[in-house]
């Protein structure tokens, strides 16, 4: 994993100064545990570095090394030969010499998942398959990825052992987080997209920094949303009082950028189906957003969706919503679609899965009420 750097290169070797909110972010991230440790859902970001003037030539890697914090040169190695190191836009060797004026881009891990990966056989749903990446549509209730609370029975468990399976020469060293580079919520279903090689990492890794991916969601949400389509800006950032949740920050003041753009799939009078694309990848993104507007996910236990925010008074209603709730525990979202450009033919890939069985019945359900309504007491 590459280590945190300054955003530009000086000719002597210094050290990344955090500022006091990245601090304390960090030490907030290391106790939160399941689902809310993920601060963000695209697990690489993008370091650069530029050249100052004057700087002798050095190779590569030892210069990357001076320069990036708690960063070996082993590492630093692997990442250059996986294609996770540009300069000047193209991929180099080690033995590059760098010179003034360069500019280098780092594909570097955000976190390194703090347990070590044990493979473990399970079925996975593999949508899509060829030498390079792997499609997974993921049910809900399925961590993707170890962690606090979660250090075993995870996705990547299973995926650790079927990379293994078909090659023995596939480990952590080998293809870091075995191919993971985004990830979606335990409770969300959906499909994600795994790389099985090194050149597949740095290749989705820029898509996903780029916001080149199509990523699109369904949710049901409460309420009827005024307009048939709308555009969400508003920073996301951890809960300034509680601290496993997430906040829309408005102003910018708090947070990193988020951008979702909606529109209505069907409305149901009490609740609406709407389409979510997402522009950046932050944690709860959608969840946090929708709630921002006034309308939160259906079932959200985590930000308010499951209770009773819209509808009658009826013992009835209470009856029909709570079975809703039954049949689908969990927030009623799906990532349904994504695609990216393949990592060496360079074709557009584009993929789709249906609702699950659980959103689909409470879809049909809200469906039925809006055309029919309920019997009153």
């Amino acid at each position: 994993m590459l280590g945190k750097s300054d955003r530009s290169a000086e000719k002597d070797p210094g050290k990344y100064n955090k500022s006091r909110q990245e601090l304390i972010e960090q030490a907030d991230e290391s106790f939160i545990s399941d689902e809310t440790s993920e601060f963000s859902e695209v697990l690489y970001e993008r370091l650069n570095l530029v050249v100052d003037k004057g700087q002798e030539p050095m190779r590569l890697d030892k210069f990357l090394t001076a320069r990036i914090e708690n960063i070996s040169r082993n590492k630093v190695q692997q990442a250059i030969d996986g294609g996770r190191v540009l300069v000047n836009q193209k991929v180099v060797s080690a033995n590059y010499k760098i010179r003034s004026g360069d500019n280098i881009v780092c594909f570097s891990d955000k976190e390194a998942i703090g347990e070590k990966i044990i493979p473990e056989k399970m079925p996975l749903n593999i949508f899509y398959e060829d030498d390079e990446v792997l499609v997974i549509n993921k049910p809900p209730g399925l961590v993707v990825h170890p962690a606090s609370g979660n250090y075993s029975g995870t996705l990547i468990n299973g995926v650790a052992w079927y990379l293994h399976e078909k090659n023995k020469s596939i480990t952590e060293e080998t293809l870091p987080r075995f191919g993971l580079v985004h990830r979606i919520d335990k409770n969300t279903s959906g499909l994600l997209v795994l790389a099985k090689t090194s050149q597949a990492v740095a290749s989705l890794a820029k898509q996903f920094f780029d916001h080149s991916i199509q990523r699109e969601y369904v949710a049901l949400v409460w309420g009827d949303l005024k307009e048939d389509k709308g555009t969400i800006i508003a920073h996301i950032g951890r809960h300034l009082r509680f601290r496993k949740l997430f906040e829309a920050y408005p102003e910018g003041d708090h947070g990193k950028e988020a951008i979702t753009h909606y529109s209505v799939l069907e409305r149901f009078g009490y609740v609406t189906m709407v389409k979510c694309t997402l522009e950046t990848g932050r944690t709860h993104q959608i969840r946090v957003h929708m709630k921002y507007i006034g309308h939160p996910l259906f079932n959200d236990e985590t930000y308010g969706g499951d209770k009773i925010l819209k509808g009658t008074i009826f013992s009835k209603y209470k009856q029909f919503v709570e079975n809703c709730f039954s049949i689908c525990p969990r927030q009623a979202l799906h990532a349904k679609t994504i695609g990216f450009i393949h990592p060496v033919s360079k074709k557009g890939m584009l993929f789709e899965s249906d609702l699950p069985e659980d959103m689909s019945e409470v879809i049909e359900k809200w469906r039925s009420y809006a055309q029919r309504g309920m019997p009153k007491d």
